[in-house]
């Protein structure tokens, strides 16, 4: 068992209202390696200035999340394949909408991984969209959510 933590922490400011709904949703993430990233409820669903659209919403980290943890795999998968890869560029999307439960969710996530190999070895495509797959399948994300991931590879 591994587990992995952080600190979610929130202040309202001084001369913030609060019963009013009149406040910062602007927090701060902190993690064990001491990276801090600032972060905010999207301004898709808390309108500004009561959001802060500069900082990471936990939508856009989700999609992030899916998306690092797939690319994570591949690159594993594909060094021991014995392929090099220069780059790897994802153009995730995430779509949030009511379920079949009528609950407002991340319905679907779409991951555009675009990976440039270089060496006189380079994959097939068959063999690119089978370590895509097999990454999928050992995302430990994709496997903690209900959330349909598509990997569409771009050549």
């Amino acid at each position: 068992m591994s587990e992995y933590t952080a600190e979610i922490k929130w202040t309202r400011g001084k001369d913030e209202g609060f019963i009013d709904n009149r406040y910062s949703r602007g927090h701060s993430w902190s993690f064990d390696g001491g990276a801090v990233v600032e972060a905010s409820s999207s301004p898709q669903v808390v309108p500004l200035p009561y959001s802060v659209a500069a900082h990471v919403d936990p939508e856009e980290a989700f999609v992030a999340a899916l998306s690092s943890c797939h690319m994570l795999f591949f690159l594993s998968i594909a060094a021991k394949r014995q392929f090099i890869i220069d780059q790897y560029v994802d153009h995730a999307v995430g779509v949030m909408q009511a379920d079949d439960h009528k609950k407002i969710s991340m319905t679907q996530v779409t991951l555009r991984p675009q990976v440039i190999f270089s060496g006189d070895r380079q994959p097939t495509i068959e063999q690119i969209e089978k370590m895509h797959h097999q990454a999928h399948e050992q995302c430990f994300i994709a496997n903690s959510v209900k959330t349909v991931v598509l990997i569409e590879v771009v050549s």
